[in-house]
């Protein structure tokens, strides 16, 4: 039986995380929500790690909840990220293979606000997006999110 190796893949440097992120379209679902980052400033799609003992729907409600003030209830899976060849590394230099589970959410309550994770948060269609300074890995995401398939993607 033949034995695949990967031992050129950077993340084989990192610990494995679990982590969501979300995309929120607005009522006409023409912009997508985004915050923006405290800690470098990019934008990104609300999301995080997945906590025990909590559904991969409740990490996303939960953050959501976090870092934007809304209430949403997640409607569908847009896809599962899992790219070897990224290590994620955080401010502490501690780095992760991250899989993340990307899901479409609408809105039922709460506010937009910001809190001590962001400093900006608004909707933008594709177009504002594309001169923003967005996490690399939240791109594909975004672009997955507009294409409106039915079934998730497995990157």
């Amino acid at each position: 039986m033949a034995k695949l190796i990967f031992a050129d893949r950077i993340a084989r440097q990192g610990n494995l995380k679990l982590g969501c992120a979300v995309v929120i379209f607005d009522a006409g679902r023409q912009r997508i929500l985004l915050t923006r980052r405290s800690d470098n400033g990019q934008w990104c799609l609300p999301g995080g790690g997945l906590e025990a003992g909590e559904s991969a729907a409740e990490a996303c409600q939960r953050e959501i909840l976090e870092e934007t003030g809304l209430i949403a209830r997640v409607t569908r899976l847009i896809g599962v990220y899992s790219d070897p060849h990224m290590l994620l590394t955080y401010a502490d230099g501690n780095g992760y293979h991250l899989i993340a589970l990307s899901f479409e959410a609408e809105v039922v309550g709460g506010t937009l606000g910001l809190s001590d994770e962001t400093t900006d948060a608004g909707y933008f269609t594709p177009a504002e997006i594309a001169g923003m300074d967005v996490m690399a890995h939240h791109r594909q995401r975004i672009a997955d999110a507009l294409e409106d398939r039915p079934a998730a993607f497995v990157r």
